[in-house]
């Protein structure tokens, strides 16, 4: 796994004990000797009003094709998760590079707010 990777893994519920399995954009690479890995919550529910850490990621324009993705969906910048690599069940696609520079412009935004 690496940096830009759209993949389906396990992310946990934010209000109640449990997981699901689900995409998610990896903006960083493994780190440490028990491998955990930052992930970002993708999800195909729009919301009525877009946040600014969110991107929409629609497979039907071509800069998104690569992620494939069946349909168009929402990265959720603010909320962000450290995983065990091993909750990692598949790669899916990847973040178009066109991309990348508009994540880490929202990621920075996000995280130096405070």
């Amino acid at each position: 796994m690496s940096p830009g990777e759209i993949c389906l893994a396990s992310f946990p519920f934010g209000d109640t004990a449990g997981m699901k399995l689900r995409p998610v954009l990896v903006p960083s690479g493994p780190i440490g000797p028990i491998p955990e890995v930052l992930v970002a919550y993708i999800s195909s529910v729009l919301p009525a009003e877009l946040m600014p850490s969110d991107l929409v990621l629609d497979p039907a324009k071509p800069e998104f094709r690569s992620t494939n993705l069946k349909t168009t969906s929402v990265l959720r910048l603010h909320k962000l998760a450290t995983i065990h690599a091993s909750m990692i069940a598949r790669h899916l696609g990847d973040l178009p590079g066109s991309q990348k520079k508009t994540v880490s412009a929202k990621l920075h935004h996000l995280l130096a707010s405070w």
